[in-house]
């Protein structure tokens, strides 16, 4: 009775006992959810991700973001019968005067596109508000709306964000997966080409890759493929020195040495011991990357490099770069008119967009940090 007993006893207590990575995880998500801050970046995060999926099914004004308005009244550029090309018109009149009709856009009387922010929802689903407009490059009149760009803009840059660090994440744990474990000629080939690639400066490197090769693709998806490969090739050796310092400590470890002595193949304790195993610092400096594309994408623009077929892409980067030369613009007519109505909006929307989702993927980085090194835990 008690030889029976004791294999269904053991047989229990098997079924009973947590797997060790889903313990792991769980613990990871224990501490993560005691930081304030992690949080706080979760939070935002999923706030963006929602005005991702707003734009794409609940928003058709999001899709003509690239849509672009002018004002009615005699100005630079101006056309009531919306002759520019590729301008809407709308109702506008100078600050100062009485509204010609309900739901127009107050502006600035020497410069009809600067449509300032307002809280008269009204006009949501007809310009540029609530969060004003962004000059264009098309006429003096021209604008379109940041909150449009916002909402458009989300789906792009999140996208482009997390295929660049994904396709650099990948490439790097694998490569140096396999020169930590492997050592000997097969590390030194890696990583002698993975210095030579650290050793370019990796905004000038992505500038020579758009030049060279954007060129042959000019739709708005080949230039989108051109620029995440582009990035993609400046980030993966960053990964590949994290990965291959992290599998050096590793396979050093009694597990895989069982693993080894049990005569599994490379292939085998790569993916089931040294891969998964040294995958949590990846996950930390991938969080810190994504918040640092639509950076890198603003330095592009704003150097005067145009990646998107439009210079007014709805993309955070793009609409951040384009707010300075905007804001340029009006401070020299500032100089010649005697009155002034500087466009603060230009620069605090789009900044403080691009500000968040940065803020946002680095809180959650340091909490994925303190998380999974037992020695920062609090």
């Amino acid at each position: 009775m008690a030889a029976t007993t004791k294999p269904a006893i053991a047989a229990v207590l098997e079924k009973k006992r947590p797997n060790p990575r889903i313990a792991q995880m769980r613990r990871t998500l224990y501490f993560l959810s005691r930081n304030v801050l992690a949080i706080l970046g979760i939070g935002i995060l999923i706030f963006l991700i929602g005005v991702a999926v707003y734009g794409i099914a609940f928003d058709p004004e999001s899709a003509t973001a690239m849509q672009y308005y002018c004002g009615t009244y005699t100005g630079v550029g101006s056309s009531s019968s919306g002759s520019v090309i590729g301008c809407t018109s709308v109702c506008t009149y100078p600050i100062g005067t009485p509204p010609p009709a309900p739901n127009c856009y107050p502006t600035d009387a020497y410069n009809p596109s600067l449509v300032a922010p307002t809280i008269d929802l009204a006009h949501l689903h007809g310009g540029p508000l609530p969060l004003g407009s962004l000059t264009v490059q098309l006429a003096g009149s021209s604008f379109f709306s940041i909150y449009q760009g916002f909402v458009k803009g989300a789906e792009w840059s999140l996208l482009i964000s997390t295929s660049i660090v994904a396709a650099g994440a990948t490439i790097g744990l694998v490569l140096g997966s396999v020169a930590g474990y492997k050592g000997g000629y097969t590390d030194e080939v890696i990583m002698r080409v993975t210095d030579i690639f650290l050793s370019i400066p990796g905004l000038l490197l992505v500038l020579v890759i758009l030049a060279v090769v954007s060129g042959s693709f000019p739709t708005l998806w080949g230039r989108i493929l051109i620029l995440i490969g582009g990035f993609t090739v400046t980030w993966w050796p960053i990964y590949t020195r994290i990965v291959r310092g992290q599998v050096l400590v590793t396979r050093e470890q009694k597990y895989v040495e069982a693993s080894r002595a049990a005569g599994a193949k490379t292939g085998r304790i790569l993916s089931r011991h040294i891969i998964p195993n040294s995958m949590y610092p990846v996950f930390v400096q991938m969080s810190l990357d994504v918040g640092a594309i639509p950076l890198a994408v603003a330095a592009i623009i704003f150097l005067g490099f145009q990646i998107f077929p439009s210079v007014n892409f709805p993309e955070w980067g793009t609409m951040a770069a384009q707010s300075v030369p905007a804001i340029s613009s009006v401070l020299i007519q500032c100089q010649i008119n005697s009155s002034c109505y500087f466009p603060w909006w230009q620069l605090l929307f789009p900044g403080l967009i691009v500000f968040l989702f940065a803020i946002s993927v680095n809180f959650v980085s340091d909490g994925l940090r303190d998380a999974l090194d037992p020695r920062l835990r609090r």
